[in-house]
Formats: structure tokens, sequence, C-alpha cells
């Protein structure tokens, strides 16, 4: 009897801790979204900005795209207005894999890899055609895989268009570098952005987008700098007189996706969603150029802004007076990635 109760407690535990691994190896496959060919692959894609903004109307439909080309074998779970992480806690998120894509400013890398500041430098882009023959180059590519955003197990796919930025302000029109003398500007944290009012003599503060409204109203800063569409958006020609249209600088996004993530879905799928990915991100930059373009319009047509248009030599002025910002961050950025650049004009 002792033996045959012996033998019948080991049978089951034997059996229990089977079904136990079953269980663990199917929950495995279902947060991954591998193994199982009736589990659809999730990729959780979290954003900033709203649903309807440029960027969130490519995230949708790059959702899209991707359940049409793999058949609802992989879908993408758009997450805007953040959602699920903010600004500051989005590249954290997909480091540990809590997401599996993003598309921040890339500012937002330059703590990864300080070549990212190549966007607030003065009139590196010499035009639209200019910026997207780097987005498409070898050039690109480089930081876009770099060993410090491999090392944190990020890898990027994709650029997205925001625009130029203008300079905006409410004290006098700003065409000669000497305009900007004494002035305050908001601008994003950075520390070309602050060389860059420096060197024109102006002072800048960090202040977050939605409260720059604000103080521009209350008269904390004199101006600011951004692209048409947020200037519309934002209405700050309610609380400015003059826009000079200068695209002295970008404002750029780009796709980062979880490396260990992306690598290790299946290759065809893999290859879908990329594709997939190609054609949101033609949507994108054509849906930015057309409301950047409309925004311009509004700001024209609402007759609270006067608009200046600089001449040749005005811009060639100021360019001059911002070559001290190249002087301080070549070495930082590189001449390499910044000659690369200027080479594909």
């Amino acid at each position: 009897m002792r033996r045959f109760l012996s033998v019948s407690i080991i049978s089951f535990i034997a059996i229990f801790i089977a079904a136990c691994s079953g269980n663990n190896g199917s929950n495995e496959t279902t947060s991954e979204g591998s193994g199982d060919s009736d589990t659809p692959i999730i990729i959780k894609f979290s954003h900033v900005t709203a649903i309807d903004s440029v960027k969130g109307q490519a995230a949708e439909r790059f959702a899209e795209l991707v359940e049409e080309k793999t058949n609802g074998k992989a879908k993408v779970e758009v997450y805007p207005s953040s959602q699920l992480y903010g600004d500051n806690d989005e590249l954290d998120a997909l480091i540990s894999g809590n997401v599996h894509m993003i598309a921040p400013s890339v500012t937002k890398m330059v703590k990864l890899d300080p070549r990212w500041q190549y966007v607030d430098m003065p009139y590196l882009f010499e035009d639209q055609e200019h910026t997207r023959s780097f987005f498409e180059s070898d050039i690109a590519q480089t930081i876009l895989n770099s060993e410090q955003l491999a090392s944190n197990d990020i890898m990027g796919l994709a650029f997205w268009e925001n625009g130029f930025k203008h300079f905006m302000n409410n004290k006098h029109p700003l065409k000669d570098p000497s305009d900007f003398e004494g002035l305050k500007f908001r601008a994003q944290a950075g520390k070309v952005l602050e060389a860059q009012f420096e060197a024109l003599g102006a002072g800048s503060a960090t202040i977050a987008f939605g409260e720059t409204y604000a103080a521009l109203q209350q008269g904390t800063v004199d101006g600011t700098e951004n692209t048409f569409n947020n200037i519309d958006t934002q209405k700050y020609q309610e609380v400015q007189e003059y826009l000079t249209i200068s695209e002295h600088g970008r404002l750029d996004y780009a796709i980062f996706v979880n490396k260990s993530f992306w690598e290790g879905m299946p290759e065809d799928i893999r290859q879908q969603v990329e594709e997939a990915l190609e054609e949101a991100t033609e949507l994108e930059w054509q849906l930015a150029a057309d409301d950047n373009a409309s925004s311009l319009e509004n700001i024209k047509e609402s007759g609270q802004v006067e608009v200046l248009e600089l001449t040749e030599a005005e811009r060639e002025a100021i360019q001059k007076a911002l070559q001290p910002v190249y002087e301080e961050f070549t070495e930082v950025i590189t001449e390499e990635l910044i000659e690369g650049i200027r080479a594909l004009k």
C-alpha cells in the first residue's frame, strides 16, 4: 500500500509540474506575440501628440496597414496623447520593453547620442528636398542604427517630418542679427539652442510646449521659434505681432523600436510591418507639408501678424551671425555627420 501511495503521489506531482510548465509557455507566447499562429503579434506604439495630429494620423494609418499586410498576424495598438507614457518617460519604457515603438522629437535622443543635436544646428538644411534626402540617406542610418542606441536595445527605423522653424516675437520685425539683441525667446531644452540665441545677442528660456502660449501672453518671453503648423494650432498669432519666415532650424521626429522585440518577430511578418511603415512614412511627410502650407495661409489670413520674408542677403547675415554655433558644436556632433548632411544638397 505504501509503495502504491508513493508512486501515485510522484505521478501526481509530475503531472502538476507539466501542467504548470505548459501554462507558463502559453502566457509567454501571448505576451510576446509569437509562437502560436492564432495569436497575433501585438506592437504597442506610444506617442505624445493628439490622434488628429500629423503624427497621430500617420500612426493610425500604420496600424491599419499592418493589419492588412499581415492578414491580422500582427496588430499595432496605438496610444496617442501620452496615454501610456509622456515625453519624459517613453524612452525608458521603450528600453525596458514596456512599449515596442515610439515617435519622439529627435532631440530626445541626445541623452544617448549627442549627435542628435544636428537637428538644432542653424541653417544646416537648405530646403525640404534637402531634408528628405537626408532622411533617406546612408548618413542618416549611422545615427538611426548607432552603437549608442543598440547598446540600449533600441534601433531607429524612419524619420517623420514636422518642419522648418521660424522666429516670432512681439517687439519688432526680425530681419537683421541686431534685431534679436536683448530679446528673450522660448526654446526647447538644449545647449545648441542656447548657443544659437546667445550668438544673436538674445536670451532663451526652456518652457514646456503646453505653457508657451501663456508665457508669450504674459511677457515672460518676447518670442519663440516653431513650425507654421505649431504656431497656427497653438494660436501664437494671438499673442505675437511679427513672424519671420527664417527656416533656420528643424523640428522632426523619428520612429524607434525595441531592438530585441523587433528582431524577435518572424522575418516575413517583420518585413510586412516595415513595408507598412514605409507607406505610413510617405503619408506623414505629405500631411506635414500640407499642414504647414495651410497653416501659413491661416496665419496670414488672420491679419494678426506681420509676416516677413527674408531676402537672400538678410538670410546670409543671420546665418553668418550663427557661425559660432558650429565652432562650438562641430566636434560634439562630428564633422562627418555635419559635412555628410551638407553634401546631400
